[in-house]
């Protein structure tokens, strides 16, 4: 296997066509409003019963054979209503509850129906990331709309290589997240995950297809770390770990981009890419706040940039005298501002408006 450093660019994915069968057996799943055994009265058991949020809703009384029969909600007569049942046109989350039918001349309790309303699950936004490469691939999905009912999930993946198909279970690990190892490195084939969605509504599947090098994104590095260089008043150094979730940073090294401002500006610079885990800024602000942060990328462009780390602050070193009059005669230094996360697409980090690595600016080998 050839060294990080001269490993190839990924290829592009091959123009092929798939042919999907997707099998599941799902028990009929009946879920009661709070528990199955709960009591409802005269009634006995409380039967659950779904429907579709903003249709019309037809509650059948279970122990009716038939007729007309006086229908409540909780203590509130409704009314008599014949055969099939209790029609709620246009439903909403306020007509969820318990409904009971009655026999209309005695009032005796012949059933009690729990009504739980939302919508059939729609095909999941799947999405895969390896953020411990290459050990592991960490997936999660989304439901939009939400169901609002319970939903259960069943997650396999699949992969072609020259020995056959591998494929299997990629295991919870959260409520819509899941992951699985034993992955292949620079494989011309595809990885499919596929996430089928089952709540008493119906059923859908959504899925992803990826090559692991294309889904490199290693989570952000840690404990940045902003500090003063004794005697210099425009430098900063610093120092930051690789993210503990990246498991080999010896043979799998990543480069590193820094974005930084200072306080009383509205200027933030983003320079880089750095190798090592430590630098110096040079031609900062004397005397000035600073606040930083880094994000991790694999060495050979492969995948895309963690998310920004936690922001970390500092000052550049002061002479002690300088340092006491600038305290009695400076005013209040400006909060600090709300620490944030880059977002998830890959936010271009070089301004093209500016030099990628501003005068000055140079990297602290190790």
């Amino acid at each position: 296997m050839p060294g990080p450093w001269t490993r190839a660019a990924p290829p592009r994915l091959p123009d092929m066509k798939w042919l999907w069968v997707v099998a599941f057996v799902a028990p009929a799943c009946a879920i009661p409003y709070n528990s199955s055994s709960r009591s409802a009265g005269g009634g006995g058991v409380c039967a659950p019963q779904h429907g579709a949020l903003g249709t019309e809703v037809l509650l059948r009384c279970p122990a009716a054979a038939g007729g007309t029969l006086e229908w409540r909600r909780g203590d509130t007569i409704l009314g008599t209503y014949p055969a099939p049942g209790l029609a709620i046109p246009n439903t909403s989350l306020a007509h969820q509850g318990h409904y009971s039918c009655h026999h209309p001349s005695t009032g005796d309790t012949l059933a009690t129906i729990c009504l739980q309303l939302g919508y059939a699950p729609a095909s999941p936004a799947v999405e895969c990331w390896a953020v411990s490469y290459p050990q592991v691939v960490n997936c999660s999905w989304d439901l939009v709309p939400e169901p609002l009912l319970d939903t259960s999930f069943v997650v396999t993946y699949r992969h072609s290589a020259e020995w056959g198909t591998e494929s299997g279970e990629c295991v919870h690990t959260g409520p819509r997240s899941c992951s699985f190892g034993n992955v292949q490195m620079f494989s011309l084939t595809p990885y499919v995950v596929n996430v089928t969605a089952v709540n008493p509504l119906g059923a859908a599947s959504g899925h992803q297809l990826f090559l692991l090098e294309n889904i490199i994104k290693p989570d952000p590095p840690e404990d940045l770390r902003v500090l003063p260089i004794p005697g210099e008043t425009t430098k900063l150094l610093l120092e930051w770990r690789p993210p503990a979730s990246w498991p080999f940073p010896k043979y799998f090294p990543l480069k590193y981009h820094i974005r930084y401002s200072w306080e009383e500006s509205s200027i933030t610079k983003t320079v880089g890419p750095f190798e090592q885990t430590s630098c110096t800024l040079m031609g900062v602000q004397p005397g000035t706040r600073h606040h930083v942060q880094v994000a991790a990328k694999d060495i050979t462009d492969s995948g895309e940039f963690s998310t920004w780390s936690l922001v970390a602050s500092g000052t550049p070193w002061m002479d002690p005298g300088q340092a006491e009059q600038g305290q009695r005669s400076l005013p209040h230094p400006a909060p600090l501002p709300h620490p944030t996360e880059g977002p998830h697409a890959p936010q271009p980090l070089a301004d093209p408006r500016e030099p990628p690595v501003p005068e000055g600016a140079t990297r602290n080998s190790q």
